[in-house]
């Protein structure tokens, strides 16, 4: 037995020790050296404090601010801790009135705003904490914005402009705007 028992145990500990403890230092090491913003939560900072980031969506339903996709996470919207959809599909009545009920807070913030609503204004995102829109969501949004923060809607769409962003290399993914970094950039026009 104690021929058997000594080897298990060494293995063991020598498991626990490369996997429980060198394996994770080691990651750490270098996604603090090669990555150090995504290791850090991908972080904005204003005045050296942190007030997002880049990589969760936050709520903005003020009218001087663009607003993200809808968070489907719970017990709060964007919960960072709760990432998932809402898992409703297309013939689900919930989320019908859901869609429904986005579009009429949509139409309420913009009266006079007539143009088709982008569905990612409306519809949350597979994990529910998307920071993006289509720049088609912010362009519906941009005269709503510009009216709230006393500018011109030429001058906001330049900020959208500057603050799309293009797809990886060139041809992976979507053109898509991060709304809190818009809303940051829209806050340094004052």
């Amino acid at each position: 037995m104690k021929n058997i028992l000594r080897p298990a145990v060494v293995l063991f500990t020598v498991l626990t020790l490369v996997t429980g403890v060198v394996y994770p230092l080691v990651t750490t090491g270098v996604a603090q050296t090669l990555f150090a913003s995504q290791a850090g939560g991908s972080l904005i900072l204003r005045d050296g404090k942190p007030v997002g980031s880049s990589l969760i969506g936050q709520n903005f339903s003020e009218p001087q601010h663009f607003w993200g996709r809808p968070s489907a996470t719970s017990p709060m919207a964007y919960n960072a801790t709760s990432s998932s959809g809402s898992n409703q599909g297309p013939l689900n009545p919930a989320l019908t009135d859901a869609v429904k009920g986005r579009i009429d807070a949509l139409r309420a913030a913009d009266p006079g705003n007539t143009a088709p609503v982008p569905v990612d204004l409306v519809t949350a995102s597979a994990s529910g904490l998307d920071p993006h829109i289509s720049p088609a969501a912010a362009r519906y949004q941009v005269a709503r914005v510009a009216k709230a923060r006393g500018l011109t809607p030429e001058r906001v769409q330049g900020v959208v402009d500057l603050q799309t962003e293009n797809p990886l290399f060139g041809f992976l993914g979507e053109r898509q705007v991060n709304v809190l970094n818009l809303n940051l950039a829209l806050e340094a026009l004052r």
